[in-house]
């Protein structure tokens, strides 16, 4: 823990002081240790920032790491490897594991990991959690989204679409927290969807390396052709295309931004994760049956709410909106300021501020009679 204070800033080492509690003993008070080896898993599609979002505060406490990157990425994680050795780090604190999924197990049940921590699919994470769990070693799990955005009666249709567009190709559409559900009440849809369709079919898709580009392929093949299954079953189950769903023809995992109305449970465009450039107008009569709607998923990492009214907004993400992170007015994401993480089949346990920290160490009660 001693190495841990010469590279944390005094606001981190503030997070885990110990702190004293009034009690009947002449002194007591808590600290918080870290607890060992943090084995992390981590995906492709942010491969240097959800690291470090792990990383970070978990060195910090005091933990030393060791992770598992995904199999497409291992540039990535050496490179990570190497900045941590070459900002001064102790040897071998931060190690990577050019390892396969299947061996991640393994890693789970050596003595030396003390928890583990996985951002990824349902499968994978129930996987980690499941051997974690025989072995009672502490898991935080990030996985999948399918993210609502509610577009209530009295909202900004134009920066509402704006926002929205944003939020739905953040890096492609491929990310757990882009906007997925677009739950629009039905006094306002109509301008709503002329105004998305119009913002999202402008958005330039080409070249991932040329910065006017918006929209790049997916990551794989298999992946797109997955998304765009799931666009067909949904139409042909009622919902009806606006824009896109076809495979353009040429080279790339290429699929256009698309958007989809009348979507209802009981269709993959609203049951599943989207993790493309696909949106789901899901139409709704009324702000109670939009919070309904929103609330209708296994998932529940983020959420938005698209209002003029910032007391209702905000009370209605405080108190009736299930999900680990909600935005007014705003796309989300992660904020290295604020808690992230999710509910539900999104996960449990935060990432990030002072309760990322917290996670992954040891909170001991001391008391002197």
């Amino acid at each position: 823990m001693r190495w841990a204070s010469l590279y944390a800033t005094e606001s981190q080492r503030r997070k885990i002081a110990r702190e004293s509690v009034e009690s009947e003993a002449r002194r007591s008070f808590v600290t918080f240790n870290p607890l060992g080896v943090v084995l992390a898993v981590m995906p492709w599609n942010f491969p240097f920032w959800q690291v470090f979002r792990f990383a970070a505060p978990g060195l910090m406490a005091g933990n030393a790491a060791v992770l598992k990157h995904a199999s497409n990425v291992p540039g990535c994680a050496l490179a990570i490897e190497d900045i941590f050795r070459r900002a001064g780090f102790p040897e071998n604190l931060f190690r990577t594991l050019l390892i396969g999924s299947r061996e991640v197990e393994r890693v789970v049940e050596h003595p030396l990991v003390r928890a583990a921590t996985l951002t990824g699919s349902g499968a994978a994470g129930r996987a980690v959690a499941r051997k974690a769990g025989e072995l009672l070693k502490k898991t935080v799990l990030e996985l999948g989204g399918s993210d609502p955005y509610l577009v209530l009666q009295d909202a900004d249709i134009d920066a509402a679409a704006t926002i929205c567009t944003k939020g739905r190709l953040i890096n492609s559409g491929q990310s757990c927290i882009a906007a997925k559900r677009f739950i629009v009440v039905e006094s306002v849809r109509r301008p709503f969807e002329q105004r998305f369709v119009e913002r999202m079919a402008a958005a330039r898709m080409g070249d991932p390396l040329d910065e006017t580009t918006e929209v790049g392929p997916q990551a794989r093949r298999d992946l797109r052709d997955t998304l765009h299954q799931q666009v067909v079953a949904s139409i042909d189950k009622g919902a009806k295309s606006l824009l896109g769903g076809t495979i353009p023809h040429g080279p790339g995992a290429y699929y256009p931004p698309t958007v989809l109305t009348d979507v209802a449970r009981g269709m993959p465009a609203f049951d599943e994760e989207l993790f493309g450039p696909v949106a789901a107008i899901v139409p709704v009569q009324n702000e109670d049956a939009a919070i309904a709607a929103a609330n209708d998923s296994p998932f529940g990492l983020g959420g938005a709410i698209m209002s003029r009214d910032i007391a209702r907004a905000e009370a209605i993400a405080a108190e009736r909106i299930e999900a680990g992170c909600v935005f007014i007015n705003d796309a989300v994401r992660s904020d290295v300021r604020l808690p992230f993480g999710g509910i539900k089949e999104s996960g449990y346990g935060r990432e990030l501020s002072s309760y990322g920290i917290k996670e992954f160490v040891n909170i001991k009660t001391v008391w002197v009679a």
